[in-house]
């Protein structure tokens, strides 16, 4: 199993663990912001996953999942499409769109907008942001923001380029497991797993749907304490919610990794 943080980057100790104790191998990696990397999620190369997903191979997993959270969550999506050895994927709060870049890439500049990724070295159609956005009401001076109506306005002004954005899900052979709380201040991650499902049952393939009506943009998984709060973004949700969210989505989580094997 390959664990993938979002736009925080930290590495997902706690989550591997939690996972190991379930007999699964988990390796979680930094996949940006490290020697050589892009400083922000700005054309980072979807390559950059194959490294950790070949080690896991070769160490003898007969079945490969991504799990990944938020940005995480959008690199696992296009992971199970461009990589048919991806066996499943679980994303935690995703986005059913590929968008700009979140900070710089290796120049160091976070303008003009650029895809967040990129295959083979071209980069992904992205959808880029509306500055012209501002929170409503306006943020105290200081205080966290919640973002997701940024999302869902930079979707309507470049309309034009949501089609070429969309991630194709109907072309993945991974199982799917898609987590999303109706209650998200980042982004509107159930209306866009909702959007994925419907691409999905459209090809016939099959996919699951776990969502909490209260829950916010970071679900926690049984064993895993609250997230931390942040002064820079409102996540939505609660502390009650986002784990009523995760420990619905566990069994479903559990039985989508460990597929017909049973175990790892």
């Amino acid at each position: 199993m390959l664990v993938l943080s979002g736009s925080s980057g930290r590495i997902e100790e706690e989550r591997c663990r939690i996972l190991a104790r379930e007999g699964m191998a988990a390796l979680s990696i930094r996949w940006f912001g490290g020697s050589g990397q892009p400083p922000g999620i700005c054309e980072v190369p979807l390559e950059t996953f194959e490294p950790a997903i070949a080690l896991l191979r070769a160490g003898g997993a007969r079945r490969i999942g991504v799990l990944g959270t938020s940005k995480g969550a959008e690199a696992a999506l296009h992971l199970s499409v461009l990589l048919p050895g991806v066996d499943a994927v679980v994303a935690l709060s995703p986005t059913s769109l590929t968008w700009a870049n979140v900070g710089p890439g290796k120049d160091g500049r976070a303008r003009p907008h650029r895809s967040s990724w990129t295959w083979r070295g071209e980069p992904l159609p992205f959808v880029p942001y509306d500055d012209s956005w501002t929170p409503a009401p306006a943020r105290p001076e200081g205080g966290p923001v919640a973002i997701r109506g940024w999302y869902e306005q930079s979707r309507r002004t470049f309309a034009g380029r949501v089609d070429a954005a969309r991630i194709p899900v109907e072309r993945s052979g991974a199982d799917l497991v898609l987590v999303a709380g109706g209650d998200d201040a980042m982004w509107p991650s159930l209306p866009c797993a909702e959007e994925l499902a419907a691409l999905r049952r459209a090809a016939g393939l099959p996919v699951r749907v776990v969502g909490g009506p209260g829950a916010g943009h970071r679900p926690r998984l049984p064993g895993e304490g609250p997230a931390p709060a942040s002064t820079q973004f409102r996540h939505g949700g609660s502390a009650a919610a986002d784990a009523a969210l995760g420990a619905a989505a566990w069994p479903h989580i559990l039985d989508t990794l460990r597929g017909p094997y049973g175990t790892h």
